[in-house]
């Protein structure tokens, strides 16, 4: 597997979490006795990622004490934002933090497991060659956890568009490539829907859909299923 630059989005509130999060940041909290940031970390290093970047904010001070007790020989870069910028604005930011052009883009309480493995590869497969960006999408039967009553996005010929009720339900899964140039003369603080609405109108969204179950640990309902 090629190598590849990983932001891990690790900025939020974690507030559907309740009181799960009031001293703890999501991305801390412990699933099937796996914190979801290292397990996040070490799935995508096991598969090629060799600069990984946290964007950090909330309770920031306890992940960056995490990291530096548990994970300080993995290559991780953290980046803390005094002011929080939003889903878009903390991806624009990132990039001023690394060489590449093209990075992956992964929600932090996404939980992955071995089953994944094969179609997150396929997934990233020849990355580089992705122009604007690249969906990782999830049908309904297929996503686990925190889930809305309408569909995400619909994906057609390859292509991302909006979700019609007429539509099969697919549901973003929480990681994306993204390019650099989809951030030109972008404010400092947004959210990344602003990106994808200008994207889909032109049809530069791609889009695959992952034949193995995922895992949203979004609220604190899904936190305790199994």
């Amino acid at each position: 597997m090629q190598n590849f630059t990983l932001m891990i989005l690790c900025a939020g509130f974690g507030s559907r979490m309740l009181n799960l999060t009031r001293n703890k940041p999501k991305p801390l909290l412990k699933y099937k006795n796996k914190i979801l940031l290292k397990n996040t970390i070490d799935f995508f290093t096991n598969i090629g990622c060799d600069e990984i970047l946290v964007n950090t904010h909330y309770l920031h001070n306890k992940i960056k004490k995490y990291l530096d007790k548990n994970l300080k020989n993995y290559p991780i870069k953290i980046i803390y934002e005094k002011t929080i910028l939003g889903t878009g604005g903390g991806v624009k930011n990132i990039f001023t933090h690394t060489k590449r052009k093209k990075i992956c883009i992964v929600n932090s309480d996404i939980f992955w497991t071995k089953e994944n493995k094969p179609h997150i590869e396929q997934f990233l497969t020849n990355y580089k060659k992705v122009t604007h960006c690249k969906m990782l999408l999830s049908k309904d039967i297929d996503f686990l956890g925190l889930k809305k009553a309408k569909g995400d996005f619909n994906l057609k010929k390859n292509v991302v568009t909006n979700w019609k009720s007429e539509n099969e339900k697919l549901y973003y899964s929480g990681l994306q490539i993204v390019s650099k140039n989809i951030f030109n003369n972008r404010k400092e603080i947004f959210p990344m829907n602003e990106i994808w609405t200008k994207l889909i109108k032109k049809k530069r969204i791609t889009g695959y859909i992952i034949p193995s179950k995922i895992r949203h640990i979004g609220d604190k309902k899904s936190f305790f299923e199994n």
